[in-house]
């Protein structure tokens, strides 16, 4: 099922009675118009659903303790058809819970130079009473997206389309289940955080789940069922044809990771778990790394962490969901080595063998080789380069006092083939370039693990960092060593004062 088909977004209409009951009739006439013509878009990923229009504070009051109540509703968008005193927002917005967006619009499109009247003047006051409503939810302090232009206009569309995706990754986030198969890599410290502050602020909810456990579902999985999806992988990717030889130790080690696949995705079906962590120092009686299966329930939307990065693969399922339905991809990815190159110098984006196909630019090939560390033996995989194109890394850092969201701007190069590393791999340019781009992530505290897409834009990011109520940063084409600097320095004082304002 396309995730955002279970949900639903609101609008609510302001207004006021001080015009008469002709002038309420029109504006719910407008705004079922207006909502109806947003459906019909084709833009919006998300349906849009009109709850009316709201005339004083105990019908706002009403409307967003509903949004609150109702599990399908991810979000509010609100706009202001008339002039909508400011003060009978307060109590609703004192209440309002879920993600809301506010859209400087109105019916009509141009002025009417030729017949506008006084009439048409008080129905139709949307530049100013929009205003008044943002003073008072930038006074409240509420985090919110703005969206300025017609309704009609494909621009404005966009926007809230990439709202929708947000909120409904948001509201995917707050009863996230990530498991961790073992425990975290010993004396790693960006890959560990405060499990019950990203509860807290992000929703997610990080368990433990003994290998030993998985184990049990690994030994209970039928022949049938591997050799039914050994089937499988042999139809979906390239290989070669002495792979399929079962008298092999290449395709014993095939035959493995379908059941390791299988009982992970159980297990995972079984908890309701939307992620998992594995670690390669902690896999029980697995005779090899589960890359293959890492990679393959990516493709299917379950975020991954590797060593245990629970944030990581928390938030490559945010990313997932995000990007549902777009074509290019998203993956796991890590900073792997540095090719140093002139304005060319790129990061080789690897891991041992868990980057999803999602990203891939041909069809991936099913290849069997040796892997040394954690298990030193023959290991399945998925063997492919990444396509070419701009998109999108970020990671959250956990800063002792507030998580910290960098995003980085790159560019995938063409890469060329490891035929001593056997991995799956992205070499990406980050902007602005290396030298700047590599020196502020590091300054940032970023992490080596990174959630990408190539669909994604900061957008996305900025409306994410938003809803979730936690600081931001981002690195560009336009980014300075100075300036960054300066903005990391700046922040550490707004996100101390604002602890005080909230």
């Amino acid at each position: 099922m396309n995730t955002f088909e279970q949900y639903e977004v609101w609008f609510v209409t302001g207004a006021q009675l001080l015009y008469g009951g002709d002038a309420v009739i029109a504006v719910d006439a407008h705004s079922n118009e207006m909502v109806k013509g947003l459906n019909d878009s084709g833009k919006l990923p998300v349906k849009v659903v009109y709850k009316g229009t709201v005339n004083s504070s105990k019908e706002v009051t009403a409307a967003f303790k509903a949004a609150n109540n109702d599990e399908k509703c991810i979000g509010v968008i609100t706009w202001m058809h008339t002039f909508s005193p400011a003060k009978m927002w307060i109590h609703g917005l004192q209440e309002l819970k879920k993600p809301l967006l506010h859209f400087h619009t109105q019916f009509n499109k141009e002025i009417p130079w030729e017949t506008m009247d006084m009439d048409f003047m008080n129905l139709n006051q949307s530049a100013h009473g929009d205003r008044e409503f943002g003073h008072i939810v930038t006074r409240m302090r509420k985090n919110r997206k703005v969206v300025v232009g017609h309704w009609q206009d494909e621009k404005a569309q966009n926007q809230i389309a990439a709202w929708m995706r947000v909120a409904a990754a948001w509201a995917d986030a707050q009863d996230m289940l990530i498991i961790r198969f073992g425990d975290q890599m010993n004396n790693v410290a960006v890959t560990d955080g405060d499990k019950v502050s990203a509860e807290q602020v992000l929703g997610y909810h990080v368990d433990y789940y003994p290998i030993n456990d998985v184990m049990t579902y690994y030994n209970a999985v039928s022949d049938e069922d591997v050799k039914a999806l050994v089937a499988e992988y042999f139809k979906l990717y390239d290989h070669a044809p002495e792979l399929e030889d079962a008298r092999t130790e290449a395709y014993t080690k095939v035959w493995n990771s379908a059941k390791a696949e299988i009982a992970i995705r159980r297990v995972l079906k079984d908890t309701g778990a939307k992620g998992f962590t594995t670690n390669f120092n902690d896999l029980g009686d697995f005779d090899q790394i589960p890359g293959l299966a890492s990679q393959r329930l990516m493709a299917e939307g379950y975020g991954f962490g590797a060593e245990g990065d629970w944030k990581t693969a928390a938030l490559y399922r945010t990313t997932w969901v995000m990007s549902q339905g777009m074509p290019k991809g998203c993956s796991f990815l890590e900073d792997y080595t540095l090719n140093f190159d002139g304005e060319k110098s790129a990061i080789l984006q690897a891991h041992m063998l868990e980057v999803c196909p999602l990203i891939a630019e041909q069809k991936p090939k099913l290849e069997v080789h040796r892997l040394s560390i954690g298990i030193d033996s023959e290991t399945a995989r998925l063997v492919f380069t990444s396509k070419q194109g701009e998109g999108v890394a970020a990671t959250i850092v956990d800063l002792g006092n507030r998580f910290r969201l960098i995003v980085n701007k790159v560019e995938c190069i063409k890469s060329k083939p490891l035929p001593k590393l056997p991995v799956a791999s992205a070499l990406w340019i980050p902007m602005p370039n290396l030298e700047v781009g590599a020196a502020a992530w590091i300054l940032a505290g970023g992490t080596h693990h990174t959630s990408f897409s190539y669909d994604l834009t900061v957008e996305y990011w900025e409306d994410f960092a938003e809803m979730a109520g936690i600081e931001m940063v981002v690195i560009d084409e336009n980014t300075t060593i100075s300036e960054f600097k300066k903005e990391l320095r700046m922040n550490e004082v707004y996100y101390m004062l604002n602890k005080a304002l909230c």
